[in-house]
């Protein structure tokens, strides 16, 4: 079944018969430029250059399957269409008129579209496997997935880009304060992600910034403020973390939040959010102005160092109060370090290379993601099953995009890689 969206596609890249072009009123017609793809209102495609006839206009293309369309959509009563200079159709089921009367000139596609473009097509629309080329992605050349990926890495960090800017827009572009609150997010992780992202904003980093020479003091805040000392424990540490918070509290007007809103069902002790909220503790003692270190960290090697951190000595035999484990580091790990960078350190050098006009930290942000491990998901252990594996977090960047944005809504038209398959005889 044709879409007006693939009939786009066959216009802008001109993929139909073009030898002895002709409207349906037998003129000669000769396309010059297609015109700019509008994906907003009004025509289809702006500032088209072509020659009908012996006249050369320059204006506005419409295209639609059927001729009839045309009043189905009611263009007939917009001004905005009365100067269209030319009607692309699949089928011309009828005459279309301008409101003087006069005939808009109509090409019909109907016969001139490649019948391997059109069967190929007709198979992504229709296949139910897990992306509509999943038989034929194998066949790609290296250079168009090369060319693919850089386009889809850049994309993903754009979308990334939208949430830090509305952070920062909120913050006042305070970077440090937007740089703290979604590095809490991160430790969060999935399930803990909106309490640790509340948790940073209930506690400024200006009064986190007063204690920083005391990690106690920093672990104390940021326990309290998570809502944990609200309660009384049996541990000498808990007891007088409580007592600390107490006057810290006082000093600075503070306000817990609720500590219901932590999860710890189904996750991994390592995982536990007073492992994470140790660990963050960590970061915020060791670390005089972090998102300035991090912005000027030009190695993975620092960068992974920066982030090397473990819980206070308490936390070696606990992983939550008045409960006493074996003992065991809690540093955080190498795959914690990866989607962190990932998550929230890559994209942040991204924005700020793009709003201070720094090419140097653009580019960097992209080589940190070269030389960072490739993810381990459902979604790229199953891209590597059908032949296309993953070198990096680069590469999976990209393949996330490519599944989430392109093959399952099916969007094979504005994707190169199903561009170079329509194509293909």
């Amino acid at each position: 079944m044709i879409s007006e969206e693939f009939l786009h596609y066959i216009w802008k890249y001109k993929l139909f018969n073009q030898f002895e072009l002709t409207t349906t009123n037998h003129q000669a017609v000769e396309i010059q430029k297609v015109g700019a793809h509008n994906s907003d209102a009004g025509p289809d495609f702006f500032n088209a250059k072509l020659k009908v006839g012996d006249t050369l206009w320059a204006g506005n293309v419409e295209v639609h399957i059927n001729a009839s369309d045309w009043k189905k959509h009611h263009h007939h009563d917009d001004k905005a269409y009365d100067n269209i200079i030319l009607h692309v159709l699949y089928d011309a089921d009828e005459k279309i008129y301008r409101k003087s009367g006069e005939e808009i000139p109509t090409l019909e596609l109907k016969n001139r579209i490649d019948k391997s473009v059109l069967e190929n097509y007709s198979q992504f629309v229709k296949s139910k496997d897990w992306i509509p080329c999943e038989k034929q992605v194998n066949e790609v050349p290296p250079h168009i997935l090369k060319i693919t990926f850089d386009k889809l890495l850049l994309e993903r960090l754009e979308t990334k880009s939208k949430a830090i800017t509305n952070s920062l827009s909120i913050n006042q572009w305070n970077w440090e304060a937007t740089f703290y609150e979604q590095m809490a997010r991160n430790f969060g992780f999935k399930t803990n992600a909106e309490p640790f992202e509340l948790l940073a904003k209930a506690t400024p980093l200006l009064v986190l910034a007063k204690h920083k020479s005391s990690a106690f003091q920093v672990e104390a805040l940021l326990f309290g403020q998570a809502g944990f000392l609200n309660q009384h424990y049996q541990d000498a540490y808990a007891n007088k973390l409580q007592s600390e918070y107490v006057f810290l509290k006082q000093k600075f007007k503070l306000t817990s939040i609720d500590p219901h809103l932590w999860k710890f069902l189904r996750l991994r002790p390592m995982n536990f959010p007073t492992i994470r909220i140790a660990q963050f503790a960590h970061l915020i003692f060791k670390s005089n102005h972090l998102f300035s270190v991090i912005m000027e960290t030009d190695t993975y090697a620092d960068l992974k160092k920066n982030l090397s951190i473990e819980a206070s000595e308490y936390w070696h035999t606990h992983y939550v109060f008045d409960k006493e484990s074996k003992r065991s580091s809690k540093h955080l790990g190498h795959a914690a370090i990866h989607t962190i960078i990932i998550n929230t350190i890559v994209p942040f050098i991204f924005i700020y290379g793009k709003q201070k006009n720094s090419e140097v930290h653009v580019e960097r942000a992209i080589k940190f993601l070269e030389q960072t491990e490739k993810e381990n998901n459902a979604i790229i252990s199953k891209w590597k099953s059908i032949g296309i594996a993953a070198e990096s977090a680069f590469d999976t960047q990209a393949l996330l995009q490519l599944k989430n944005e392109y093959c399952t809504p099916k969007k094979c038209l504005n994707c190169s890689i199903g561009n170079y398959l329509l194509k293909k005889q």
